[in-house]
C-alpha cells in the first residue's frame, strides 16, 4: 500500500514522534488533536471558527450520522465535507463504541451487531459491510473498522473473544475497501487494537492487525472506566507493537496532561469531547490548570482566560464578561468558551510539535505537566 505517513523524527528520550499524514483533503501535522463533530458539527462552533483556531482535522460519527440524517442523504448532498461546509480532513468513527454504550438490546452475531436505535428503538444492524458503505457515503478521509470494545472490568476469555472478533471484522473491512476501490480513491482505513487490561492480548491484537497492512492503527478500549494509571499502562502496552511507519491514534481521550503523557508513549492522534463538553458548563483550561468561570471570584476579573493566548475569546473578552454570559445562560457563552478550550488543546499540540523539532520534548512536557498539576493542587 502506498506510503501516506512521513515519520519526520522520533524523540531520543521518549517514544514521542513528529509526523505528517497526507489525506484527500490536506496534510495533517502530527501529533494532533481532533475536535469532535459527532453529528456533522463541532458543537457551538462554525467551520470558520475551526479554521481560525487551527483545526487540521475533525471527527464525525458513523452511528449518529447514519441514524440522522442517514448516510444516504449525506451522499446525496455531496458527502459530509460539502454537507457541513468543511474542506479539511474528516475522520469517522465506525460507530461500534456507540452501539455498545448507547444502543438498546444489542446482540453480537458472527457478521456484526444487531441493536435498537437509542432514538426511536428501530431495529438496525452494523457489520463490516454496513460500516464501510456508510463511511463511503459520508466520504470520510479516514474510516475506522468496526470492532468490539470490551467493557471494564473484563475477564480474560471475554476479552479474547472480542480481540478475535475485532480482528476478523477488520480483515473483512479491509477486503471490502480493496474490492470497492476505497483505497484507490484516496481514503484511509484504520484498524483498532483491543485487549482491555491484558498486555499479552494487546500485543497479540496489535501484531495481528499489523499483518493487514492498514494505513493506520488506533488504541481502542481505553478510558472506559478504568483509573488513569491503568489507562496509560494499556496505551504503553500497545504502542510498541503498532507499526512504526503508520500513524497511531488513541481514541476518545483525554485531559491535557494525559495527551502529553501519551505523546511520550508514541501516540500521534487524539480526539475527545472533554474540552467542548466542559466549556458549556463554564470550565476552561489554562496552563495552571482548569478554572470554573462561574465562581464568584471572577465577577470583577478584567483579565482574559489566558493572557497572551491568541484566540478570539482571549483577545476580546474578560473573565467577568464570560462569567456574566454563563450566569445569564446566553448561547454565546458556549461558543466563546468552546472556541477557547479547543484552541487551548490545538495550541498545546502545536507546542508539542515545536518542542519535538527542538529536541527538548522530554524535559518540556514534564515541566508543563508539573505546572498544570500544581495549579490544580492549589485550588
Amino acid at each position: 500500500m502506498p506510503s501516506h505517513f512521513d515519520l519526520i523524527s522520533t524523540d531520543t528520550a521518549t517514544a514521542a514522534r513528529r509526523g505528517r499524514l497526507r489525506t484527500r483533503h490536506g496534510v495533517v501535522e502530527t501529533p494532533i488533536f481532533m475536535p469532535v463533530g459527532t453529528q456533522g458539527t463541532v458543537k457551538a462552533l462554525t467551520p470558520a471558527h475551526l479554521h481560525e483556531i487551527g483545526a487540521q482535522i475533525i471527527l464525525g460519527n458513523t452511528y449518529h450520522l447514519n441514524l440522522r440524517p442517514t448516510s444516504e442523504l449525506v451522499a446525496e448532498m455531496g458527502g459530509l465535507h460539502e454537507f457541513m461546509g468543511w474542506n479539511k480532513p474528516i475522520l469517522t468513527d465506525s460507530g461500534g463504541f456507540q452501539v455498545f454504550s448507547l444502543a438498546k438490546l444489542r446482540k453480537l452475531k458472527p457478521d456484526g451487531i444487531e441493536f435498537q436505535s437509542h432514538i426511536d428503538g428501530k431495529k438496525l444492524f452494523l457489520g463490516p459491510k454496513e460500516v464501510m458503505q456508510i463511511q463511503t457515503n459520508l466520504g470520510s478521509d479516514i474510516a475506522m473498522v468496526i470492532d468490539e470494545c470490551p467493557p471494564w472490568p473484563c475477564d480474560r476469555d471475554a476479552c479474547a473473544s472480542a480481540v478475535e472478533r475485532s480482528f476478523r471484522w477488520a480483515g473483512q473491512c479491509r477486503d471490502i475497501a480493496v474490492d470497492s476501490g476505497f483505497f484507490e480513491a484516496g481514503h484511509h482505513l484504520f484498524g483498532i487494537v483491543q485487549g482491555s487490561t491484558f498486555d499479552d492480548q494487546r500485543r497479540e491484537a496489535a501484531e495481528s492487525l499489523a499483518t493487514l497492512d492498514l494505513p493506520g492503527y488506533a488504541v481502542g478500549g481505553v478510558s472506559v472506566g478504568e483509573p488513569e494509571p491503568e489507562m496509560l499502562k494499556q496505551v504503553g502496552a500497545t504502542t510498541p507493537f503498532m507499526p512504526a511507519d503508520k500513524p497511531r491514534y488513541t481514541m476518545g481521550l483525554g485531559t491535557p496532561p494525559q495527551l502529553l503523557k501519551m505523546v511520550a508513549l508514541g501516540v500521534d492522534m487524539f480526539d475527545c469531547v472533554l474540552p467542548s463538553r466542559v466549556a458549556r458548563n463554564g470550565l476552561v483550561f489554562t496552563p495552571n490548570g482548569p478554572i470554573n468561570l462561574r465562581n464568584e471570584k471572577f465577577r470583577l476579573d478584567k483579565s482574559p482566560i489566558v493572557e497572551g493566548l491568541d484566540n478570539y475569546t482571549c483577545r476580546n473578552f474578560t473573565r467577568a464578561y464570560l462569567r456574566h454570559l454563563l450566569l445569564a445562560e446566553e448561547m454565546l457563552a458556549g461558543t466563546l468558551l468552546t472556541l477557547h478550550n479547543l484552541h487551548f488543546y490545538l495550541d498545546l499540540m502545536a507546542q508539542v510539535r515545536a518542542h519535538l523539532e527542538a529536541g527538548d520534548y522530554a524535559s518540556w512536557h514534564l515541566e508543563w505537566i508539573a505546572r498544570y498539576e500544581a495549579g490544580l493542587a492549589s485550588r
